[in-house]
Order: structure tokens, then C-alpha cells, then sequence
């Protein structure tokens, strides 16, 4: 638009000049001794354009040869800002996708060249962050070192460097010194919420549940942590200060949390437990009634039907209003049968736990009622009871899918004696005791044929014992420990065999 406007500015200046020039027209008459120059009028007027224009450049093109090296420094600055930028995306762009030591590389170039302090600490943090998912931690820490130093006093990039840091060294629990870096920066104010997450996840790591707590409450109020991780959070350290509470402290603390926090299960079990340590059974199960009216949990039942004789019955008029609304819920019936228990309700709390088991058949059931039974004065159906909760406890145990190697007993000598005596395999030699050890004592079996039999070792003893006759050949003695990488096949025939 300016340029229009000059424009016309310009075309406006010439047809009023030549207008000019058409009604005044004369001669403009130069004199220099010797010489004298006569023009015309609109001549004149061209010729001083002319000159001045002339004039113009020739000062331009002065004032930018005099210009030229600052003007050549600056073309050379932008050159290489453009180049470290294209390293910086480069390297950036190969973090993102996974290729480490290509970024590594190109990023550690641009650190070893550039000038700009503040490009130079966002490539040495980058290249520290790529050493850091290479596992090359020696390494991240020199760069990390070096960006430090680069910082210097500035105050922006320094916090900068302090962050990274401090997330590298949680993914290698180093809590203690990401805390270290990351105390300077705890603020209420939303300029630190990323470091206060950090500082939540290394107060986590740590098990500082007090301000786990606090700093979930901080967050959650500046909206800077999902809402269900919030919960969680807040859960699971709330429970762990319950289970240390005092009781003079329990007001205070079970009054900060909101309502639908208390009936949390983890947040009402630990509740409950710290009021059975104050000795306010009645109160714990108050807890426990408003979590399982929310919803009913395993965990809260059992904790719930754990209870005195005195209290059972009180309680089992509680569980049997949840019972009509949920009438085949396994654990509630688990519990309404351990109620009963306490209560000496042995026929209501065998119709309870037989439904319980009907339902889903697991430890506790079959355990309740082996007590029932045993109460009873059933022994046989108690055993067998009894019997089933263990095969349901062995059949949560992880299986071992490789047998152990046998014990290498070579070179104990008591071992060898005390074996030796059991199979009768103890003879004398003058005035010294040996034992004929069988290689298989070593957990390799003896082979069949007698050309492959190696010489047997001697074991002196101090005392002489009487000797021993072997009842039966060496091929009847074996370990029955299996081993690792020997055909199983054989152990199965030999243990034929014998």
C-alpha cells in the first residue's frame, strides 16, 4: 500500500513539473570561465534529475562498501544459525523416532559447535537425554556436566538442566538426588507444576506418603493430574498414614479427607485397622458398613466378619440386609458364614458357606469350613476340608518348570560317612576307616558297562567303626534328585530297575 501511495505521490510531482515547464519556458545559461553552457528549461530540469540520482547511488554505493565486512560477519552468523537449527531438528527428530545414536551423534555435533549458549544447552540436553535411553549413563553424565557449565548464571537454563536431570534420574530410581534438584523449584504457582510432579514421583519411589498426599492434593486443585490417578494417589498414601496414625492425629487426618475418599477399600480397610489399634471396634465397623454400602468388596467382608462373639450377631444383621440385594455374591456369603461362626450358628453358617461354595470354591471357603466341621466334631469331613484349602494354596504357588540340580556332595566328608553307615558301605583299612563312594553319590549316574568305571574315591575317618557288607550292587544306588540336561528317561529306568 505504501508503495502505491509513493507512487502516486511521484506522478503527481512530474505532470505538475511538466506542466510548469510548458508555460514558463526559457534558457538556463551556465557560466564557467572559459566555458559557457546554454540549455533549455525542461533540459536543465532532466540534467539536475539526473545528477541527483547519479549522485545518490554513488553514496550508496559508498556507505555498502564500507559496510561490507559487518554485512559479511552477519551473512556468516545467519549461515550458521541455520545450520545448527537443521542439526537441532535433525537430532530431535531422530530422538522421537527411536534412533539414538544418530541423534546422539549429530546432536553432540551441534553442542561442540555451536555459540549460542541457549542452543547449546537444548542439543546437550537432548544428546544427554539420547545417551539416557542408550543406557550409556557415564556418558549422559559428562554431557550433562558440560551443559552445567554451560548455563553458567543464567537462571532459566540452569532450572532447565536441573528438570532433565532430575527425570533421569528417577527412571533410575536415583530419588534422593532428583529431590535434591528439584527443591529449589517447589512452588504453589503454576510456573513449577512439572517439578512438582516430579517431585510426587520421587516422593512415591521413596515412600514419603505425607507429601505424596500433599503434593497430589497441590496438583489436583491446578488441574495439572488426571482426576482417577489423582484418586489413586491419594488413596494409597492415605492408607499408609492410617496404618502409622496416632490416635490423637486421627481427627485431622480423617477429616481432610472427602467423603467419597473414606470409602475407598484401601482408604476403609486401613481406617478400620487403625481403630481396632485404639480399641474402638464398634467404630471400625462403622467405616466398614459405610464402604460396603457403596459396594461390596471381598477384602471388606472378610475384614468385616472378623470380629468378636459379642459384636457377630450385630453384624450379621447387616450383612444379611446386603444379601438381599445381592444374593449370590460369594463373599458376602463367605462372610454371613464366618459371622455365624463367631456366633455359634453352626447350621445357618454351613447353609451360607455351602452356597458360598457353590458359587466359587477358594481357600478361605474350604478353610471356614474345615472350622465348622471341626466344631461340629466332624474330624474326616474337617481334614478333608482342611485338605482342599491347601491343594487350592499349592495350586496359586508359581510352578517350577526346570528341576533343581542335585547337591554336589563330593567333598564333605561327614556326608559321606553318615551315608555310608545308612547303606553299610563303611569298610577298614588297617587302622583308618574308608568309605566306597558310588559316583552317583555325586549326582551322576553310574554308567552300565564296567570298562567305563573310574576310580572310586577315598574318605579317611579317625575312628575305626566295624565293617559293613554292601547288601546289594552299585547300580542299586542312585540319587533321586534329577538333573539338568540328562535324559530323564534314564533316572525313569533305573528307578524300574531297582
Amino acid at each position: 500500500m505504501r508503495s502505491w501511495i509513493w507512487t502516486l505521490i511521484v506522478l503527481a510531482v512530474a505532470v505538475a513539473l511538466a506542466l510548469t515547464v510548458q508555460e514558463h519556458s526559457g534558457n538556463v545559461i551556465i557560466l564557467a570561465q572559459p566555458w559557457r553552457v546554454e540549455l533549455s528549461l525542461p533540459l536543465a530540469i532532466v540534467l539536475g534529475i539526473l545528477a541527483f540520482l547519479v549522485f545518490h547511488w554513488l553514496l550508496r554505493l559508498l556507505h555498502w562498501m564500507s559496510n561490507s565486512p559487518g554485512r559479511f560477519r552477519n551473512w556468516r552468523g545467519r549461515r550458521a544459525q541455520r545450520r545448527d537449527i537443521e542439526l537441532l531438528e535433525r537430532g530431535w527428530i531422530n530422538v522421537l523416532e527411536g534412533r539414538y545414536v544418530q541423534a546422539e551423534k549429530e546432536l553432540s555435533k551441534l553442542l561442540s559447535r555451536t555459540r549460542s549458549t541457549d542452543r547449546k544447552v537444548l542439543a546437550g540436553l537432548s544428546a544427554a537425554r539420547a545417551l539416557h535411553l542408550l543406557g550409556e549413563y557415564p556418558r549422559r553424565d559428562q554431557t550433562l556436566q558440560l551443559v552445567q557449565e554451560s548455563a553458567g548464571e543464567d537462571g532459566r537454563l540452569r532450572q532447565a538442566v536441573d528438570v532433565v536431570t532430575a527425570e533421569m534420574y528417577l527412571d533410575q530410581n536415583r530419588a534422593e538426588e532428583a529431590l535434591e534438584l528439584l527443591e529449589p523449584l517447589q512452588d504453589t504457582s503454576t510456573r513449577f507444576l512439572h517439578a512438582n510432579r516430579l517431585s510426587l514421583r520421587a516422593h512415591r519411589q521413596l515412600g514419603h506418603y505425607r507429601q505424596v498426599y500433599q503434593l497430589t492434593r497441590l496438583l489436583l486443585r491446578r488441574g495439572a493430574i488426571d482426576e482417577t490417578q489423582a484418586k489413586v494417589f491419594i488413596a494409597e498414601s492415605a492408607a499408609h498414614q492410617l496404618d502409622v496414625v496416632e490416635a490423637k492425629d486421627w481427627n485431622s487426618l480423617w477429616s481432610d479427607l472427602q467423603a467419597d475418599e473414606r470409602l475407598s477399600p484401601e482408604v476403609a480397610l486401613a481406617g478400620a485397622r487403625a481403630q481396632l489399634r485404639f480399641g474402638r471396634p464398634a467404630e471400625s465397623a462403622r467405616i466398614l458398613e459405610a464402604a460396603l454400602n457403596r459396594g461390596l468388596d471381598d477384602r471388606l467382608l472378610r475384614a468385616y466378619a472378623q470380629c468378636d462373639a459379642d459384636q457377630a450377631r450385630q453384624r450379621l444383621g447387616h450383612a444379611e440386609l446386603w444379601l438381599k440385594s445381592n444374593p449370590d455374591h460369594p463373599g458376602l456369603l463367605a462372610a454371613l458364614g464366618q459371622l455365624c461362626l463367631a456366633a455359634q450358628l453352626w447350621g445357618q453358617g454351613a447353609h451360607y458357606l455351602e452356597r458360598s461354595l457353590d458359587l466359587r470354591a477358594d481357600i478361605h471357603i474350604h478353610a471356614l469350613l474345615g472350622n465348622l466341621h471341626d466344631a461340629l466334631g466332624h474330624p474326616e469331613q474337617a481334614l478333608s476340608h482342611w485338605r482342599k484349602a491347601c491343594e487350592a494354596a499349592d495350586a496359586e504357588l508359581p510352578l517350577i518348570q526346570r528341576p533343581l540340580p542335585a547337591a554336589d556332595t563330593r567333598g564333605d566328608p561327614d556326608f559321606i560317612r553318615h551315608e555310608a553307615e545308612s547303606f553299610g558301605m563303611l569298610r577298614t583299612e588297617g587302622d583308618h576307616q574308608s568309605v566306597q563312594v558310588p559316583e552317583a553319590a555325586s549326582g551322576v549316574y553310574l554308567p552300565d558297562s564296567p570298562e567305563d568305571n573310574r576310580p572310586v574315591p577315598q574318605v579317611k575317618t579317625d575312628k575305626a567303626r566295624p565293617a559293613r557288607s554292601v547288601s546289594g550292587p552299585e547300580d542299586d544306588y542312585f540319587d533321586t534328585a534329577p538333573i539338568p540336561g540328562v535324559d530323564m528317561s534314564l533316572t525313569s529306568d533305573h528307578s524300574r530297575s531297582k
